[in-house]
């Protein structure tokens, strides 16, 4: 059995469509899976020992990736085809069974909701990663084990305004580990991506040297998600990085402003989310909001005593 899966270009929107990629793993353990996502997505799906090939999508003018992608699809007789991009693509190549994200799947709810729905799926597969043995490795190596535990944060994001104040995340973190703290002692794992150091080492230099790792602009996604696994609690801005907290089964938690969590929230057993007293449509409603221009952050109402309360709930 041959089975195509399109999926996200964005690192979140990638990690929430595996659950549904799991699925199929364990309801057709003989498939042979064939995935097209963005670039920066391939190395969260390299651990997966059903795929058989991965195909990046770099975005082209003229929408000529996806004629790239139609032409390298073309010539196989798929069994299923499942696309979350709603592309030509999908109805443009043989398959016996296909399934498209597009107008019967509701846009308001969780976005792991929503890939279920695409499949017409009784229950929500919640998502999960697998790591090549390079990726735990390399993971072993960033994250050592010393018998301590260690807290995850991701005090970054791709965009300034749903990027939690930097003192705020050292102010909680400073909490959790605090004698009679939830996380006494514990060491701190400081994760961004490329382009966002400058703030992630203000987290990192607030601690410590003994007691901090450096993830600072050091992995691929698979790797960075890898080395999350290896955390015991997470928490930071609404990204990519807090998707692959919650998919590795990491007690997860988010911290939302001008973005919508019941579509975005952090979705696992051990998983939930503060956000500010206004909704992201109250948030950006100003004169002059631009969200390219926007040099400014967003969640200046979400106090850290009101992530606190929310917290000493969640543990």
């Amino acid at each position: 059995m041959r089975i195509l899966f399109i999926t996200s270009s964005r690192i979140g929107d990638a990690v929430l469509s595996t659950g549904l990629l799991n699925y199929m793993v364990q309801t057709y353990p003989d498939a042979k899976i064939t995935i097209a996502c963005g670039p920066l997505a391939v190395s969260l799906f390299e651990g997966c020992p059903a795929v058989e090939e991965i195909i990046p999508l770099q975005k082209q003018k003229y929408n000529r990736h996806w004629i790239k992608l139609w032409r390298r699809v073309i010539g196989t007789r798929w069994d299923i085809v499942v696309d979350l991009r709603d592309s030509a693509v999908s109805r443009l190549i043989r398959s016996q069974e296909r399934h498209v994200f597009g107008k019967h799947v509701p846009k308001d709810m969780h976005k792991v909701q929503q890939n279920a729905a695409v499949m017409d799926l009784e229950s929500v597969p919640v998502p999960r990663l697998w790591f090549s043995e390079a990726q735990q490795r390399a993971a072993e190596s960033l994250i050592p084990d010393d018998g301590r535990a260690v807290i995850g944060v991701g005090p970054t994001a791709n965009w300034i305004g749903k990027t939690w104040a930097t003192e705020n995340f050292i102010e909680i973190i400073h909490w959790l580990r605090r004698t009679g703290g939830k996380y006494e002692n514990a060491r701190v794992a400081v994760f961004a991506a490329p382009g966002e150091e400058l703030d992630a080492r203000k987290v990192l230099e607030a601690f410590p040297q003994k007691d901090v790792i450096d993830v600072i602009a050091k992995t691929s996604p698979g790797e960075a998600a890898a080395t999350l696994a290896r955390c015991d609690f997470y928490i930071g801005n609404d990204s990519g990085l807090m998707h692959c907290a919650a998919a590795c089964g990491v007690p997860t938690f988010g911290v939302f402003g001008p973005s919508y969590p019941h579509i975005y929230s952090p979705w696992g057993e051990h998983c939930d989310y503060a956000r500010t007293p206004e909704t992201f449509d109250e948030l950006i409603d100003f004169e002059g909001y631009n969200a390219k221009t926007l040099d400014h952050s967003l969640m200046g109402s979400l106090t850290p005593d009101m992530v606190k309360k929310k917290l000493e709930t969640f543990f």
